[in-house]
């Protein structure tokens, strides 16, 4: 069973303490609010309670400086669905790092990872072209390794859902996506 509050509890324990930042079920839209003088903690939402929407805002947060870590939604910019053909190819080229790692996330948690186009009333856009960046971020990941945040919270996750620690590429296939 995937539970939401387990991914909360996990990030809690690996991340809490030396980075102040709290996971947090969110409503519609997810979103990264850092500390000020009304917010003690950093704040990072995810959407309705969904484990993958969890999942995959983690990853952004893994990803993001600590430069970043200090801005609202780390600072990126984001258009909502019914994007421009434009708008889509720029929202796919920042989304390759974090899907990628979301896939990692997924995976150590013996959850089933979803590509996500995010775009349902936009323009169509290249998605075996964004499928194929995305794989091929996994294999970058697989052959270098994770960042060491990310490394901390998939090796809790692998542990927590009892799933084998070593990253290994022949456990990620395209044609899953």
């Amino acid at each position: 069973m995937h539970n939401y509050q387990d991914l909360i509890a996990i990030f809690h324990g690996c991340f809490f303490k030396e980075y102040n930042t709290l996971l947090v079920k969110g409503g519609d839209e997810p979103l990264y609010l850092p500390t000020d003088k009304d917010r003690p903690h950093n704040e990072l939402y995810f959407a309705h309670g969904f484990f993958a929407s969890a999942l995959h805002e983690t990853a952004h947060w893994l990803i993001a400086g600590e430069k970043r870590r200090k801005l609202v939604d780390f600072g990126y910019w984001y258009a909502p669905d019914g994007r421009t053909t434009e708008e889509q190819e720029l929202f796919q080229s920042v989304e390759v790092k974090p899907q990628a790692l979301e896939w990692l996330l997924s995976q150590a948690s013996g959850y089933r990872f979803r590509i996500s186009i995010d775009n349902l009333n936009g323009k169509e856009s290249d998605t075996e072209a964004f499928k194929q960046a995305v794989y091929e971020q996994v294999k970058t990941y697989c052959r270098e390794g994770l960042p060491l945040r990310a490394k901390t919270f998939r090796t809790a996750l692998c542990n927590f859902y009892k799933m084998p620690v070593e990253l290994r590429i022949e456990d990620f296939d395209i044609g899953l996506l």
